[in-house]
């Protein structure tokens, strides 16, 4: 072998050292946090759990959300701030999103929170044996425009409402408790049926519920996000990041209602009380576990019934009342 190729044991060259480390690169920056404010449908109560559990898990701030809950001094307001774009998200019922969508509000549901109604007829007095005519002698009130434009409807056909001694139903301004305390109304034609009449009860006054099915009117999600219409598809990926930490939280909850309950009352004191603890139960088993799947059939079909009453000339596709964020 030639010498040029030839160095002895102890003559080993060392390996040159790189002149620049190999290090990690810097973490990136994170995404700048979105904020969203979302107007409730009234004063925070478990029906919201989902919003408040991913709230208090990180489940939203993973997505790079900062959402703010904000409840509203009148519930009427919420879809009006919404429409306005003075706040990003609201809650309603979604035969109120029907009535306010057709009087021109850009609005949307992105997500239901709970896939059955919350509201029903409230009636003062045991339960019985009641027919069209019992019904129809009682004398209502309502707090919203879905006890007064579906359910008195059906309980107060309009041959009755035409005879001399009929008396109209009242506007209760949200104030239900008062109205039957002091004698003014028979029964409350959109009551919480979880709430009310165990409200009721505490004051002596003995109530029974009548649900909506009970009375032929379609089955409804009894609570939706709603988003904006006008700004919904620049606002998609926020909205669907929004829904995705909603089905999260849910999952957890109805995986752990124990300790999604301590979870509620630790983070919001004000809910923990029988009434609410008793009606945990129930609530969770009417809980969205796929808050941004929609039932096409179920808002078509209340379209429908919306023009079967009158109380619509046409009706409105699906998807200017409902979409999936996730297909956006």
């Amino acid at each position: 072998m030639p010498d040029s190729l030839w160095q002895p044991a102890g003559n080993e060259s060392v390996e040159a050292v790189p002149t620049m480390a190999v290090t990690p690169p810097p973490p990136l920056e994170p995404p700048p946090v979105k904020s969203v404010t979302l107007m409730l449908d009234w004063y925070l109560s478990p029906q919201h759990a989902a919003l408040v559990i991913a709230q208090e898990r990180g489940l939203y701030a993973a997505q790079g959300l900062e959402v703010n809950l904000l409840s509203p001094a009148d519930p009427s307001i919420a879809i009006k701030l919404l429409t306005a774009g003075e706040v990003d998200l609201a809650l309603t019922r979604q035969p109120l999103l029907h009535l306010h969508a057709h009087n021109g509000a850009p609005i949307v549901r992105i997500a239901t929170l709970i896939e059955t109604s919350l509201t029903a007829v409230i009636v003062l007095g045991e339960e019985q044996l009641e027919t069209e005519n019992t019904l129809a002698e009682l004398h209502y009130g309502y707090t919203t425009g879905e006890g007064r434009d579906l359910s008195i409807p059906r309980l107060l056909p309009r041959s009755v409402q035409q005879t001399d001694d009929f008396t109209a139903p009242i506007n209760l301004h949200f104030d239900p408790i008062r109205a039957m305390r002091e004698g003014q109304i028979d029964a409350v034609a959109d009551g919480y049926y979880h709430t009310l009449p165990q409200q009721l009860a505490t004051e002596g006054i003995n109530t029974h519920t009548i649900r909506f099915d009970e009375l032929d009117i379609p089955r409804t999600d009894g609570l939706v996000v709603l988003a904006n219409s006008d700004t919904l598809v620049r606002r998609a990926d926020t909205w669907s990041r929004f829904v995705l930490a909603l089905e999260q939280a849910s999952h957890w909850i109805i995986d752990n209602p124990d300790a999604a309950w301590e979870l509620l009352i630790s983070a919001y004191p004000v809910l923990e009380n029988d009434i609410n603890a008793s009606a945990w139960e129930d609530i969770l088993r009417r809980m969205a576990l796929n808050p941004a799947a929609l039932d096409s059939r179920r808002y078509t079909a209340f379209e429908t019934y919306l023009q079967q009453q009158g109380l619509i000339d046409d009706t409105l596709p699906v998807s200017r009342l409902a979409i999936d964020p996730h297909a956006l």
